[in-house]
């Protein structure tokens, strides 16, 4: 008798085949506890977790500067502290004896990738990058910075090295500008060393033309070949 009254009054969110074997469904059980969160009482009842709770215990980030962008710094401290603290609601400090900047989370953090953001920031202004430029790090997605020697490319050395930095440059820092204007980038001529800051598809452009020059093609058919991709780019959109 126990056992016809058992399958008689099926729990609710199963179902019992011919065979008398019962059959769970989980999506019934599911929409049940959300019509009705007293279903189980056992189940504890636990607040939405926020952002400190995510974020875990406190994260710390430093920075090691650069002996000649130490000057550049102290200068523009202030418009690199009120982003990182204002606005991506971390906390900073500047250490002058060690030459770092130091970073970490504070309670009121709530985006979990804020500090990296910050790192790369930071990172982009002791490479070159005016803080203007290098502050799109922290505003906007996707952004990078590629670097890479202009030994990587061909071994150059004493004039025939100049001469290439002056072909990326041009006259008055005319073709450099031309490459950032036309592919949407920024780029810093450091020395043997070109750093590029843009998004993933801009560096690509970018970097192929620093390369061409740093081969030997003249500006102009570099020129040429960027107009081809940039209304290629423009038909895209």
């Amino acid at each position: 008798s126990m056992a016809s009254s058992s399958s008689s009054t099926p729990t609710p969110g199963t179902t019992t085949d011919p065979d008398g074997d019962v059959i769970i469904n989980p999506d019934e059980i599911v929409s049940r506890k959300r019509k009705d969160p007293a279903a189980d009482p056992l189940k504890p009842d636990f607040p939405e977790a926020g952002a400190a709770e995510l974020a875990g215990p406190r994260q710390h980030r430093k920075v090691i500067i650069p002996s000649h962008r130490m000057g550049q710094l102290k200068e523009n401290w202030m418009q690199i502290y009120e982003p990182i603290v204002e606005h991506m609601k971390l906390q900073i400090r500047i250490i002058p004896r060690t030459r770092t900047v130091e970073m970490r989370t504070s309670p009121e953090t709530t985006d979990i990738g804020a500090l990296q953001k910050a790192a790369d920031f930071i990172r982009a202004f002791t490479l070159g990058f005016a803080v203007q430029d290098a502050v799109a790090l922290l505003r906007l997605e996707d952004l990078y910075v590629d670097s890479f020697k202009i030994e990587d490319v061909r071994t150059l050395k004493g004039d025939h090295l100049s001469r290439a930095i002056g072909r990326i440059a041009g006259k008055d820092g005319k073709t450099k500008f031309t490459i950032e204007n036309t592919t949407k980038t920024r780029i810093v001529l450091a020395e043997n060393s070109i750093h590029i800051l843009g998004s993933f598809s801009n560096i690509k452009v970018a970097r192929d033309a620093v390369v061409s020059l740093i081969l030997g093609s003249p500006p102009g058919k570099v020129y040429a070949k960027l107009r081809t991709v940039a209304s290629r780019v423009a038909e895209r959109f």
